[in-house]
């Protein structure tokens, strides 16, 4: 039986805020209603998809009381699910409200025919990611039959660095954002993992340099290896990272980097970028540092 692999960490965990307790501690909870309500929907991650009303009074530091009715508001809302064993989950209505994100599911819409044909090319794992704050979120995960495990899924979350796609984001993100990142502790999830600041901004000078980002092993499992290039919006600003994951040494991860390239000025394209308007040689130089492959 393979060894489970560790989890994403939660957004609580990455810093960003959002975690229980909000504008409070874990014993005294949040001190404003919309506070409150936040901290039951914050107690639910990855870790902890199913919560009994114990589980998230403790989780948010409310009192039981206060717990059971914020939880029957959000649950007659459609926020929360309650199941047959009484425990409770995220509810649809939450989703419908994610699919109103601009930079969200509505860009998982349009590019979503990229995605396809290009998982159906490449045979390997798709990522469309965008940030949000510190972090890369996926906004889309097609996991391919055979490939390297990867841990991805629509809706996680994993920091800047750490990540293909994250790198690609905050090398052309705003200034201060760099600034944030670097200033913060980089956190390790395996060997190769940047946590040297000079590292990480070579890192992000050689991705602004190429157009795409190259990560080896910088996440388990050992032995993945991800590409990822921008995907830019109506200004030419980059509003998402596109990438794949494969095997490590794979002889197809040379060719994989112009495909990877055209998908995401396709899907630039559709988002009325200008400079996707034409194909030239500034839009990925093919400079692959063949160490990592």
């Amino acid at each position: 039986m393979p060894a489970r692999l560790p989890l994403p960490p939660t957004p609580a965990s990455t810093g960003r805020s959002g975690g229980p307790g909000i504008g409070g501690t874990p014993s005294t909870g949040p001190s404003t209603a919309a506070g409150r309500v936040l901290a039951v929907l914050a107690a639910f991650g990855p870790q902890h998809t199913s919560l009994t009303l114990s589980e998230i009074s403790r989780r948010t530091g409310l009192s039981l009381t206060t717990t059971h009715r914020l939880v029957g508001e959000l649950r007659e809302w459609g926020a929360l699910e309650r199941s047959a064993d009484g425990r409770y989950g995220i509810g649809l209505r939450i989703l419908e409200l994610g699919a109103l994100a601009p930079h969200g599911l509505q860009l998982r819409e349009l590019a979503l025919p990229f995605l396809d044909d290009l998982h159906h090319a490449t045979r390997a794992n798709v990522h469309l990611a965008v940030r949000d704050g510190h972090d890369t979120v996926y906004v889309e995960a097609l996991r391919a039959r055979g490939a390297v495990q990867v841990l991805s899924r629509l809706g996680g979350r994993w920091p800047l660095h750490a990540t293909g796609t994250g790198q690609v984001l905050l090398a052309f993100a705003a200034p201060e954002v760099q600034q944030e990142v670097a200033a913060a502790p980089l956190r390790r999830f395996t060997a190769n993992t940047i946590t040297d600041v000079d590292t990480l901004r070579r890192t992000l000078a050689e991705v602004r340099r190429t157009g795409v980002a190259i990560a080896a092993n910088h996440l388990p499992p050992v032995g993945a290896l991800a590409l990822a290039v921008p995907v830019r919006g109506a200004h030419d600003e980059v509003v998402a990272a596109l990438g794949v994951t494969i095997q490590r040494g794979s002889a197809k991860s040379h060719s994989l980097i112009p495909v990877l390239a055209a998908t995401a000025r396709g899907i630039s394209r559709a988002l009325g970028a200008p400079s996707a308007s034409t194909v030239g040689p500034r839009s990925v130089r093919r400079t692959v540092q063949p160490d990592l492959l």
